[in-house]
């Protein structure tokens, strides 16, 4: 069987350099090119796609970090080492944030040019191993999807056409309790299909679509528009939900809808969980280069044991009332729009006493916003 050969790219414009680089995979199962400028280095990437490319940061014409972002910007599986002898720690956090993998100095030993090498290329391979993976994970989840619609939501929305349909025609002779009866199977119904309405939403997002049209938005609009969205709610329960806003709030990099959704499940929960007559305060201030929005309550609270767990899919922790009880999914999915949005979200609480929602998100031209996003691929991760 023929042994497949790696592709080794050299950019540097020191011709001994790429000399001595090449003898030293010679022999080796590599197969090596080299190019002198920027300029070429990048036509050889997209006609010769390499697995790792070494490139010299001090270069006429297209400088290396121009080099390091557009590789990246082509094929980001591909591993980038920076070779130089400028080597600074600012350089190498620049050359990190344009997607390099690890940095070689000049000058440097054959053996130090073989080790890194074969660093290089188990990243590769552990990169492209985890992207077939995120891959075969979505379609394993769009099939789900799939059927899940097809095999539940269909029949469900019929059977519930039908009981509308029915109460209709027999409204006239159905005593009290079938009536009753009527009312549960219909609410059972109802609640079956927002449940997997849910889970849809849950498996069928792809967060890395999503952030690719982040907009500047204001943390300010998100949070008045969710609390209009929930205020019927929480005027039925006489809650009073009052909100606090620090002067010239910075714009946040993000997606106004699902940013949206998060506050409104986490406000929803504090309503769902807090006395009649009670309030929730809502607050948002800027730290540094973080926005911080806090959502207080004084309801039920959470047990210390179960705080770990409150952001799991389908977790209802045994403190929640047995009324209030819901499909566990809505803050699960609120973790995973702020993680998407390069954020955390926290929650402090106690029983008896409330709790305080603490979420995090980075203001607009922080430079997390220039890294690839760890949780970008789908965003549910629970399948």
């Amino acid at each position: 069987m023929k042994e497949t050969k790696s592709k080794i790219l050299i950019i540097d414009d020191e011709e001994v350099v790429l000399d001595s680089c090449t003898q030293i995979l010679e022999g080796g199962p590599y197969h090596a090119a080299t190019a002198m400028d920027g300029t070429f280095g990048l036509e050889l990437v997209r006609e010769f796609h390499p697995d790792v490319v070494f490139v010299d940061l001090k270069m006429p014409g297209i400088s290396g970090f121009e080099v390091l972002q557009k590789i990246f910007e082509f094929d980001p599986t591909i591993v980038t080492v920076v070779i130089t002898g400028y080597a600074t720690v600012d350089s190498a956090v620049e050359a990190i944030k344009k997607g390099a993998y690890d940095f070689l100095p000049k000058p440097f030993t054959p053996d130090e040019f073989r080790v890194i090498t074969q660093r290089g290329l188990e990243r590769r391979r552990l990169v492209l191993e985890t992207t077939a993976l995120r891959r075969e994970r979505e379609m394993l989840r769009e099939h789900f999807a799939a059927i899940v619609s097809h095999e539940l939501k269909a029949p469900l929305g019929a059977v519930q056409q039908n009981l509308f349909a029915l109460e209709h025609e027999l409204s006239d002779q159905l005593d009290e309790s079938q009536a009753e009866r009527l009312g549960r199977m219909k609410a059972s119904i109802d609640n079956l299909l927002k449940l997997i309405h849910t889970w849809l939403r849950v498996i069928s997002t792809n967060m890395q679509v999503l952030q690719e049209n982040f907009q500047p938005t204001s943390i300010t609009d998100v949070i008045t528009k969710a609390v209009e969205s929930v205020e019927p709610h929480a005027t039925r329960k006489d809650i009073k939900i009052t909100t606090t806003f620090d002067k010239d709030i910075d714009l946040i990099h993000g997606d106004e809808v699902t940013l949206g959704e998060a506050i409104i499940n986490i406000v929803s929960n504090a309503i769902k969980y807090s006395r009649m007559g009670s309030k929730i305060r809502i607050k948002a201030s800027v730290e540094e280069n973080e926005v911080i929005i806090a959502v207080t309550d004084r309801g039920v609270g959470i047990a210390e044991e179960d705080l770990p767990f409150v952001f799991d899919d389908f977790y209802i922790a045994e403190s929640a009332p047995e009324a209030e009880r819901g499909s566990g999914l809505g803050l699960a999915i609120t973790r995973r729009i702020i993680e998407a949005h390069s954020g955390s979200i926290s929650v402090e609480s106690a029983l008896e006493k409330g709790s305080t929602f603490m979420i995090r998100l980075p203001v607009m031209g922080t430079d997390v916003y220039a890294k690839p996003a760890e949780n970008a691929g789908i965003l549910a991760n629970s399948m």
